[in-house]
């Protein structure tokens, strides 16, 4: 292996979000400002968010991270898929930090040591550490989680290649003990339906998103087998509801929903993208 530098290289930046730090800055809190959010009276325990280009699912991203701003985490967990054919299930960063023109963010080696531990006495098996990750589901949520969240933490960067209900299930309760009494946010990463028209598309989604909004892990896995729900990061999501319900949460709210059409006005073959929180109710 080459050697390993502090900051992982970004793929992305420049592409997938804006490449200055002052436009970056102003297109990410634009977002977020023009989400509409209802009453939401409970304490977020995580967020779901889309990860294309800020461009394309910028708009759908904010609803979500409107929900945390000015949160003060100390540790933030981000769970997405992992697009490329790593012969791994469950991959972290080699790197200390992440940097996006924004700054850095350090990566939390000992709580993900931690997780490792807890994996490999309940799978035998635990997280890859890779260098040099072209991942951008992971990152592109980064800029947004700097504006938003008002204070400085730490990063557990959590990709996900094998997303089977077992493995899925295994690793969001193994997160749940290792974040259990932290002041801590989950962040999962997906985005929905993929290149189909608009009306295949939102029919897809509503059905993905209503299990979502049940709080039903098995539910993704269910619709995502039967094809009549689809997200590609639908481990991801899983993973993270049944974390969040380890660690007391008790509701989800769906946000927003859009699709690449509404940006590009192509509804010929477009990609969904939604927005939703986890709360314990009643708590802020």
């Amino acid at each position: 292996m080459s050697a390993v530098t502090e900051i992982r290289p970004s793929p992305i930046t420049g592409t997938w979000y804006e490449g200055k730090a002052e436009r970056l800055a102003r297109a990410v809190d634009g977002y977020i400002a023009n989400a509409e959010l209802p009453n939401l009276p409970g304490e977020v325990v995580a967020i779901i968010a889309p990860h294309a280009g800020h461009r394309y699912s910028g708009p759908v991203a904010g609803y979500a991270f409107a929900t945390i701003k000015g949160c003060t985490p100390d540790v933030v967990a981000v769970v997405s898929p992992m697009h490329h054919p790593y012969p791994y299930s469950f991959i972290t960063s080699a790197h200390s930090a992440y940097a996006t023109p924004l700054g850095e963010i350090p990566v939390n080696r000992g709580l993900i040591n931690d997780l490792d531990g807890r994996l490999k006495q309940r799978l035998g098996f635990g997280m890859t550490l890779v260098v040099n990750d072209p991942e951008h589901s992971l990152e592109i949520e980064l800029p947004f989680l700097q504006r938003s969240v008002q204070s400085a933490f730490s990063l557990l960067p959590l990709m996900l290649r094998k997303q089977t209900r077992e493995f899925t299930r295994e690793f969001g309760e193994a997160l749940a003990e290792t974040l259990s009494g932290r002041n801590a946010l989950l962040v999962a990463s997906t985005d929905l339906s993929h290149f189909y028209d608009q009306a295949t598309a939102n029919r897809l989604d509503a059905t993905m998103l209503a299990q979502v909004e049940a709080f039903s892990p098995d539910g993704i896995f269910d619709v995502e087998q039967a094809g009549t729900g689809e997200a590609c990061g639908f481990g991801a999501v899983a993973a993270v509801l049944w974390a969040a319900k380890a660690l007391g949460a008790d509701t989800v709210k769906v946000l927003h929903h859009a699709t690449s059409g509404d940006v590009t006005g192509d509804y010929h073959r477009v990609v969904g993208y939604g927005a939703a929180v986890v709360m314990k109710e009643g708590k802020k």
